[in-house]
């Protein structure tokens, strides 16, 4: 990579993840997940207006509004129902675990499809982040299993979800490089918004309007403004350096969630986590270190 923008802007989006899972710990309980999700891209979508009011509009040809709306149902909308089904039966921090195979998937679909080869930095890499991860959420992730539920059934959608994330990341790139990253944010949140709002409607999210606390709705702000900036940066990450390398930087969400926990929740601080951190920090550097694409 001789450009590191779109690098930064992936690691930005791995931090805004793990921040946006702290603050939704904190609201979950106040509105179901299809509506927090449809409030979360609503707010999203809305930031992104000005910039598409400043910057004049690239007409979308219509053979791609399909492709464009159905990665961003896929990258948001399924990729969400997936992980908060996935909750329901598996306790949370194995759902993570499970959703941290992404970059894997990612690299082996991609590879498969041509986008991509492998290299061993870019296969110790995502190892590296992967395990870094593991051991983040330390015995959490093996804890056991709740009365209710089928744990296979959570498992296949926990991987479900990243699967469906490792896809869509890989078939961005030619639309950023055909209308620009703004622009397919835009309309793919667009769509992402119309199919969540079908989920929020089946909740009951029209009829009754959620108790929002004044703590609860600057928690809702901050991760609907965030995910927009994260989405943006996501997208123009992936239309400007291989998806491999890009999602590799999720491994920082899951470690971000817990120091932020930490700080803003209270919740303690575990060794595992500053060992996750290092061993994520490492895999990244392998991935990305001076040559590491040649090799």
């Amino acid at each position: 990579m001789n450009r590191p923008g779109p690098l930064w802007a992936a690691a930005g989006t791995g931090i805004q993840v793990g921040a946006a899972m702290v603050a939704t710990r904190y609201v979950v309980d106040a509105a179901g997940p299809g509506s927090l999700g449809f409030l979360r891209y609503l707010i999203g979508l809305v930031c992104l207006v000005p910039a598409l009011w400043l910057r004049p509009w690239r007409t979308i040809a219509p053979r791609d509004l399909v492709p464009i709306g159905l990665l961003g149902i896929g990258q948001f909308a399924a990729l969400m129902v997936l992980l908060n089904y996935s909750l329901q039966h598996i306790p949370g921090a194995r759902a993570s675990l499970l959703f941290s195979t992404f970059p894997l998937m990612t690299m082996i679909l991609s590879a498969r499809l041509g986008r991509e080869r492998f290299t061993p930095a870019k296969v110790g890499g995502s190892l590296l982040t992967f395990v870094g991860v593991a051991i983040a959420l330390g015995g959490a992730a093996m804890a056991a299993q709740p009365q209710h539920g089928s744990v296979w059934l959570g498992t296949l959608a926990a991987l479900g979800s990243a699967l469906c994330g490792a896809v869509c990341s890989i078939f961005y790139g030619p639309y950023v490089a055909r209308y620009s990253a703004l622009h397919v944010t835009a309309f793919a949140m667009f769509v992402a918004v119309l199919a969540l709002a079908s989920v929020a409607a089946s909740e009951g999210f029209f009829l009754t309007w959620p108790h929002f606390s004044g703590s609860d709705i600057a928690a809702i702000v901050f991760i609907g403004v965030s995910s927009g900036i994260g989405f943006f940066l996501w997208v123009y990450a992936l239309g400007n350096a291989p998806p491999t390398l890009v999602t590799i930087f999720l491994g920082l969400g899951p470690v971000t969630a817990a120091l932020g926990g930490t700080l803003l929740l209270g919740e303690p601080l575990p060794v595992a986590a500053l060992l996750g951190l290092a061993c994520v920090l490492a895999g990244l550097w392998w991935a990305l270190k001076p040559g590491a694409q040649a090799d």
